[in-house]
């Protein structure tokens, strides 16, 4: 089935290019310039992720989105917007969003951004992480229910977090993991606090999987985290 995306832009020349270029990559999309028609048009259409441009006439996007978050918990979302201010673009995580592109934007960054926002909120159905059941992760097994890292007859407990991070990594194999995706979804922000405590999650995990040299935690420097077993 293919994704559904709702994009709200009251632009028409940029949002027909991104509606059509979207669309050419098999994406459906419904599009809608005036905000205060979102939200019903949201609740109708059910997309799987929302696109939504910040600045807008009569409502903006940061508006949108909290009611889109009350009708919707769980739905992720991304922002557009041409601002640079740092409170801005923490007044859109604070509501709600999940990811934020500054404009101008290539349209490769912004799929890119909404395949990898999907594969960290709904998971890969590559793993079986998902439904709890052990996976194999190189000459390791790891049990996300149990919390427990086996290697051979050696098995190690680990925190909520730590197999919270490692769940994420198995389940976006080989897909880079935006830093502040992880932070939300696992610390609930994206502070310096808590991105200074992801640092030493990631080192732990390493270090937990040092057995193995085929597999590595590659840090993406400025984006994230490539989990790749070879």
């Amino acid at each position: 089935m293919n994704t559904k995306i709702f994009y709200v832009e009251d632009e028409p020349f940029l949002g027909r290019i991104v509606k059509e270029s979207l669309e050419s990559r098999d994406f459906l999309v419904k599009m809608v310039s005036d905000g205060q028609r979102a939200l019903p048009l949201f609740e109708q259409f059910q997309p799987d992720i929302c696109v939504l441009d910040v600045m807008l006439p009569q409502k903006d996007g940061y508006t949108i989105a909290t009611e889109i978050r009350r009708a919707n918990p769980g739905i992720p979302i991304i922002f557009l917007t041409a601002k640079t201010q740092t409170e801005d673009v923490l007044k859109g995580f604070q509501v709600g969003g999940n990811d934020y592109i500054r404009k101008p934007f290539s349209m490769e960054e912004l799929i890119i951004r909404i395949q990898n926002l999907l594969q960290l909120t709904q998971g890969s159905s590559t793993t079986k992480t998902a439904s709890g059941e052990p996976v194999s992760i190189g000459k390791y097994e790891f049990a996300p229910l149990k919390y427990e890292l086996k290697y051979a007859e050696n098995v190690r407990k680990l925190s909520h977090r730590e197999a919270e991070l490692l769940r994420i990594l198995c389940e976006n194999r080989n897909i880079v993991v935006s830093r502040r995706d992880i932070l939300r979804h696992i610390w609930g922000d994206d502070s310096f606090f808590n991105s200074r405590n992801l640092d030493v999650y990631v080192t732990k995990l390493r270090d937990y999987l040092k057995e193995d040299h085929h597999i590595e935690i590659l840090t993406i420097k400025g984006i994230g985290y490539r989990f790749v077993v070879e």
